[in-house]
C-alpha cells in the first residue's frame, strides 16, 4: 500500500512540474487543429477492466464541425491501436505532433491514471484488446495482472523498431522478474529515451 501511495505522489509532483509545458502544448494543439487537445482512446487496463488513456491529440484532418471544437476531451474507440504506427506516418500532419509523439509528450495527461490507481510509473502499456488478442494470446492474460505503465521494458529497449512478438516477450520479462531494481532501471533509462526520441515515432 506504501508503494502505490508514494507512487501517486510522485506522479501527482511530476503532474505539476510538467504542467506549463503540458498547457503550453494542449493549447497550441488546439489552436493548430480547431479540436479537443485531449483524446481518450479505449484500452484494456489491469486485470481486463476498460482504461480511457488520455492523451495529446496528434492526429488531424481539419478544424471541428461547429459545436464540437469547444470539447476539451474526445473519445476515440480505435481498435486498431498503435499498430499502425510508421516513420512518417502519414496520419501525423503536423511537424509540433511529430515533436509530441518523437518525445512522448503527448502521453503526459497520463500521469492522471498513475494518481488515480489505474496506471502504474513502470509497467506493461496498455493495449486494445484486437492488439492483445492478435499479438499477445494466451500471453494477455499474465500481463494484465500488472498494472499498466507509463514506461515499459520495451519502451527501453528499442520502441518502435521491435515487434509485437519481441514487446510480448519484453512484457512478460517485465511482469516475472518485477522488482525495485527492474522498476528503477526502466525509469532511469526512460529519460534519456524520451530526451533523445530515439526510435520513436
Amino acid at each position: 500500500m506504501w508503494f502505490g501511495l508514494c507512487e501517486r505522489a510522485a506522479a501527482a509532483a511530476l503532474l505539476v512540474a510538467a504542467a506549463p509545458v503540458g498547457t503550453a502544448a494542449a493549447l497550441v494543439v488546439w489552436i493548430l487543429s480547431g479540436q479537443s487537445p485531449l483524446i481518450a482512446h479505449r484500452r484494456v487496463g489491469w486485470q481486463g477492466a476498460p482504461l480511457w488513456m488520455l492523451k495529446l491529440r496528434t492526429m488531424w484532418n481539419g478544424p471541428a464541425v461547429s459545436g464540437e471544437r469547444f470539447q476539451w476531451i474526445e473519445r476515440v474507440d480505435d481498435e486498431r491501436g498503435p499498430e499502425l504506427k510508421r516513420p512518417e506516418d502519414v496520419r501525423v500532419t503536423s511537424r509540433f505532433a511529430r515533436f509530441l509523439r518523437r518525445h512522448s509528450l503527448d502521453e503526459l495527461p497520463q500521469l492522471w491514471h498513475v494518481i488515480r490507481g489505474e496506471m502504474s510509473l513502470v509497467g506493461p502499456r496498455p493495449m486494445t484488446r484486437r492488439e492483445l488478442d492478435r499479438y499477445y494470446g494466451d500471453a494477455a492474460r499474465e500481463i494484465l495482472q500488472s498494472k499498466p505503465g507509463l514506461a515499459g521494458l520495451w519502451q527501453v529497449s528499442g520502441r518502435n523498431r521491435l515487434c509485437y512478438a519481441q514487446r510480448r516477450d519484453l512484457d512478460l520479462q517485465l511482469v516475472r522478474g518485477r522488482s525495485a531494481r527492474l522498476y528503477l532501471r526502466i525509469l532511469l533509462r526512460t529519460v534519456p529515451e524520451v530526451w533523445s526520441g530515439a526510435d520513436s515515432w
